[in-house]
């Protein structure tokens, strides 16, 4: 392993792991710019990405990432410094994330929602030296955001814009970087850094969506995010011809895993949308798309009257986030598709019911391990006890793509692991035997989180920012259902004096610079949060209370319209 340069904060694999796992043939000697470079020398002239905004063949990816990977060279960026990622689906999205890792940089892939409350502390926590944002965003403006980052961080040097207009002084137009040099220049700049980057280095800082608080830092080395990369694509047989359309937010680990690297190492088409169907549906049906991912925020999308000449040409469509309500597989099949799950986290294990897999354990299942080396266990909560299979428990995982530690969290770690090495992942699950065969069936979580869209949201974290609201003397954020989002957060508060409403509540967010996706959706007052007989909160009551006003609500509603 290679992580010294992270003074002790990375945990590596055991030395045993990596030789067994190159030994097999899964993890490779390149870095991730290096494998891109490979695959456009085999495919120059295959679509890499085509997106709204354009598209590009594997030539031109590279050729345009080696220009601005020198260009960030030239401006000082040196190799092994993170660069904080603040950007949406967008053609130049691909070229910063190629050119970012080209350079030697390692991305840290916060969201273009995150406020102030998370990027803050990711920042330091990793050391940010340059944090690229997208110009003219809805809502906030993510360069004066970027800009007021800047102010007292000690690393923070840089701003870089992504769409920015000639003269914007408030940082430097990556579209402009490198683009006075010469190909051939840029290819030998590009050889010379990544000739200083080793394939079982640091490649990427994804975060976590399951810990309490601010997101925790996962880091993903180039050898083993590759092998995540491509053992994804194997799982569903791509090749050369499939094109894949991604509409969720391309810098999250689903993004990158499913979207980017996994076509990539198959010389297959990114097909880049935008969660907008009326947008993305039409682009799907030009470019000819054969595989879909929808997360849950897209259920509905089989009732678009888009649709159906969106996946004329669809051959599979892996369906994600929460579970799948059996009638959406009932509708996909009517219109003649076939569909699949997927369960993954940027931890790492990705499980998948992939082509072959029965229809009873696809519409019921998560399927299975994408490697053979993967290792699953179903433990009871609290335990290094495995359940016996049928019986539900905590689910655990190892092997050549899930990381051994977060990143400088020796504490949090020695909580989060078995003495063997096993990822507790906080999720609740059992074995399923479908046709002899043993699945992975997702029953719940141990860990206290609001799944909105496939956002998991910390009730730690929102209930903490609520009590620094000076009226606030207790609260417990519990899921409230939401037919759209699968769940939305609900805060139940004890306060001083005038019950407090939703406005100014979210003005108390706003102020503390939260992203948006977290701020409450509904807030309900009480006398005093209610508690288990040994005096914890009982959110069970509480998440029973909200559903069933949600569900009185909702046919009252029927009823009157």
């Amino acid at each position: 392993m290679n992580t010294a340069h992270w003074g002790g904060k990375v945990v590596d694999y055991p030395p045993d792991a990596v030789r067994a796992y190159r030994d097999a043939g899964l993890w490779g000697t390149r870095t991730l710019a290096d494998e891109l470079h490979q695959v456009a020398l085999a495919h120059p002239d295959r679509d890499a990405v085509a997106a709204l905004d354009g598209r590009l063949s594997y030539r031109e990816l590279d050729e345009r990432s080696d220009l601005l990977a020198a260009g960030l060279n030239r401006i000082g960026l040196a190799p092994r410094d993170p660069v904080l990622f603040q950007v949406t689906n967008r053609l130049g999205t691909v070229v910063a994330w190629y050119g970012a890792l080209k350079a030697g940089l390692v991305p840290v892939c916060t969201l273009a929602a995150h406020g102030g409350h998370e990027v803050r502390a990711i920042s330091r926590r990793v050391g940010a030296t340059a944090h690229l944002v997208e110009a003219g965003t809805r809502g906030t403006d993510l360069v004066d955001f970027a800009v007021g980052q800047q102010r007292g961080h000690p690393t923070l040097r840089q701003v870089l814009i992504l769409g920015g207009r000639d003269g914007d002084s408030r940082g430097a137009a990556i579209e402009r970087l490198g683009r006075d040099l010469d190909a051939q220049t840029a290819r030998e700049t590009v050889e010379e850094i990544q000739s200083s980057v080793a394939p079982d280095d640091v490649a990427v800082f994804q975060l976590s969506g399951g810990t309490s608080g601010v997101p925790k830092i996962i880091p993903r080395l180039h050898a083993e995010y590759w092998y995540n990369a491509v053992a994804y694509a194997r799982s569903w047989g791509w090749d050369t011809t499939t094109r894949v359309a991604h509409l969720i937010p391309i810098i999250h680990n689903a993004g990158i895993t499913c979207a980017v690297h996994g076509p990539h190492s198959v010389g297959a088409c990114l097909v880049l949308g935008t969660p907008d169907l009326d947008e993305s549906l039409p682009l799907m049906a030009r470019e000819g798309v054969t595989h879909v991912l929808l997360g849950h925020g897209h259920f509905n999308a089989v009732a678009h009257p888009e649709f159906t000449a969106a996946t004329r040409a669809v051959t599979q469509v892996v369906l994600s986030g929460t579970k799948v309500p059996p009638a959406l597989f009932d509708d996909l099949e009517r219109c003649g598709l076939w569909s699949g799950q997927l369960f993954g986290m940027g931890e790492g294990m990705f499980l998948t019911t992939r082509p072959g897999a029965p229809r009873d354990a696809r519409a019921t299942t998560v399927g299975t391990p994408l490697s053979e080396m993967d290792a699953v266990r179903i433990l009871k909560p609290g335990t290094e006890t495995e359940a016996p299979d049928g019986e539900t428990g905590e689910l655990c995982c190892r092997g050549p793509y899930t990381l051994r530690g977060y990143f400088d969290a020796a504490d949090h770690n020695t909580k989060t692991f078995t003495s063997d090495g096993f990822y507790r992942t906080g999720d609740l699950a059992s074995i399923r035997l479908v046709e002899g065969e043993r699945y992975v069936s997702i029953e719940g979580r141990i860990k206290d989180l609001v799944n909105r869209g496939g956002e998991k949201i910390s009730a730690a974290e929102v209930e903490l920012l609520l009590l620094r609201h000076p009226r606030v003397t207790a609260a417990a954020v519990v899921a409230m259902p939401d037919p759209r989002l699968g769940e939305r957060t609900c805060a139940y508060l004890v306060v001083e004096g005038q019950p407090l409403d939703l406005s100014q509540v979210r003005q108390h967010f706003a102020d503390l610079q939260v992203a948006k996706f977290k701020w409450p959706e509904r807030i309900e007052h009480l006398a005093e949060i209610p508690r288990t007989l040994i005096g914890k909160v009982d959110k069970n009551r509480l998440r029973a209370d909200i559903a069933a006003k949600v569900t009185a609500e909702r046919e009252d509603s029927r009823r009157t319209s």
